[in-house]
């Protein structure tokens, strides 16, 4: 039996990048997964297929992660396709179209920012708590969610909104775990470091790799594979012990 032969995974924002890598290892392992996107509707079914074929089940299911009544359909959508979901990924995440000093900050950009990264991630969890939580009748289940190294360096003069969303989902993770323990469900998030996705060229960083990896202790950015891998483990019964932490995936960048 493979390891997630059972599991039902809503891994969110799962179109492009660590999320993607995510959906498809998971589809590896025989999960099925539920594959979220906004926008990237082709890319999506892109990763089903991929997840097909490497031996699990798929849908993908578009939902805006900064609205409610998005994210309660992702789950109700997941619920008739599948059953009640035992594992969650938030992975979905947005940042400003560039860099932004202190003075720059515009009220509504950072709305919307904090509606998906933050907002959206706790109501996701809601969701899933629901489910999963013995003391509603569920079985258990796990959630990993995906902070950032910017929660640790605070972005200074570039984006201090988005690093603030993501120590809020760290916060977050740190007191859902201790809420929850006693229902089956363990709660812990992954930050990485600089990490070869798409979200450098959406924010106008399009050369961000090329021009800073070296930096890294490593000498080199990270893969999504590699945050998968880690995301996956917390998932997994191997890590059965583990819960209220914040993995840092980051080859020892800061």
């Amino acid at each position: 039996m493979n390891d997630f032969e059972n599991d039902i995974v809503i891994v969110t924002g799962a179109s492009t990048g660590i999320g993607a890598a995510t959906a498809r290892l998971l589809g590896s392992t025989g999960a099925r997964v539920v594959v979220n996107y906004n926008r990237s509707k082709d890319q999506a079914e892109g990763v089903v297929k991929d997840v097909e074929e490497a031996g699990g089940d798929a849908i993908a299911v578009q939902a805006d992660m900064g609205s409610e009544a998005d994210v309660l359909r992702l789950f109700e959508t997941t619920d008739e396709a599948f059953g009640p979901v035992t594992a969650l990924v938030n992975n979905a995440g947005v940042n400003g179209p560039r860099h932004r000093a202190a003075d720059e900050y515009e009220w509504q950009e950072t709305m919307d920012l904090l509606a998906v990264n933050t907002v959206g991630v706790l109501i996701a969890c809601r969701e899933a708590i629901k489910r999963m939580s013995t003391k509603h009748g569920g079985n258990g289940g796990t959630i990993v969610n995906v902070s950032s190294i910017g929660a640790l360096t605070g972005s200074p003069g570039r984006f201090i909104h988005y690093a603030g969303s993501k120590a809020a989902v760290d916060t977050m993770t740190k007191g859902l775990a201790v809420e929850v323990a006693r229902d089956g469900i363990r709660v812990n998030s992954v930050r990485p470091g600089m990490v070869d996705t798409p979200i450098h060229a959406k924010t106008g960083q399009a050369d961000r790799i090329a021009e800073f990896a070296a930096q890294n202790p490593l000498g080199r950015a990270g893969l999504p594979e590699e945050v998968a891998e880690a995301i996956v483990w917390l998932l997994s019964g191997k890590s059965s012990l583990v819960t209220g932490a914040v993995l840092d995936v980051m080859g020892a960048q800061r």
